[in-house]
């Protein structure tokens, strides 16, 4: 494993308690950062409490498509420490069905946790990072938001937002030492296969030139780079993790 350093720095992982998420946050913990777990699993996120056992690693119950409980949460966080990195992982699949088919209802609900609490994170944290002159945030898309999967419409129409905002955003922040970056890897068996059809699962796999899914820890490896001074330079930019899918 090549070493990032993330020594002294403090982020804050939504859905970090669980698929992308955990892998996320245990990188980002043997890089040296200091890690904020917002999960609303609490189960979940008390059993890697205790597993770790680590100084470096806490957690708190947020609800990321409640703007208010975001920003009161950052307010808070912010009187003790300097948010440096911001990572917007949490999400659903939604359901398999064509568009015609697609219930309301369930069309809201996706856009809601995959788009809009992106949002509602990003504009809340934005400020902080503007005021410390410093911050990396990094935006967990999907391929399907490029390439949209059929009967996921809901699914790819809310990570092609994503990218769009992580463009918009990167472009807004570039000359205040802000790197905002998104990622658009291909599906990876994680806990979000349980959301899916079969057929489906089948589907997305048969795409992959690679003939594989996607590990989480490539993914983590990807986003701990992006949150690293390294990273000085590239913002507002989709970088693919598809194992070859990606056609654009």
């Amino acid at each position: 494993m090549n070493q990032i350093n993330l020594k002294d720095r403090t982020a804050i992982v939504t859905g970090g308690a669980q698929g992308f998420g955990l892998a996320i946050t245990e990188r980002f913990l043997e890089s040296g950062a200091n890690v904020i777990m917002w999960d609303i699993d609490e189960d979940t996120t008390g059993k890697v409490l205790k597993e770790k056992n680590n100084p470096k690693l806490s957690a708190a119950k947020i609800d990321v498509t409640n703007f208010d409980q975001i920003s009161s949460e950052i307010e808070k966080i912010s009187h003790q420490t300097k948010i440096d990195i911001f990572v917007n992982n949490a999400g659903i699949t939604g359901k398999n069905a064509t568009v015609w088919d697609y219930p309301i209802d369930e069309w809201k609900k996706v856009l809601d946790l995959d788009l809009n609490a992106v949002f509602y994170c990003c504009k809340a944290i934005a400020p902080h990072m503007i005021k410390n002159n410093f911050g990396r945030i990094v935006n967990i898309s999907s391929i399907a938001g490029k390439e949209g999967n059929p009967n996921a419409s809901a699914y790819s129409t809310a990570k092609a937002g994503v990218i769009g905002l992580t463009k918009s955003l990167g472009k807004e922040l570039a000359d205040k030492n802000i790197a905002v970056n998104c990622i658009t890897p291909a599906a990876a068996k994680t806990r979000i296969f349980d959301q899916m059809t079969e057929e489906h699962i089948n589907y997305m796999l048969s795409k992959i030139p690679r003939n594989r899914f996607a590990k989480v820890e490539e993914l983590a490896s990807l986003v701990a780079w992006l949150a690293s001074e390294e990273n000085s330079f590239s913002t507002g930019a989709v970088f693919d993790l598809s194992g070859g899918r990606a056609t654009y």
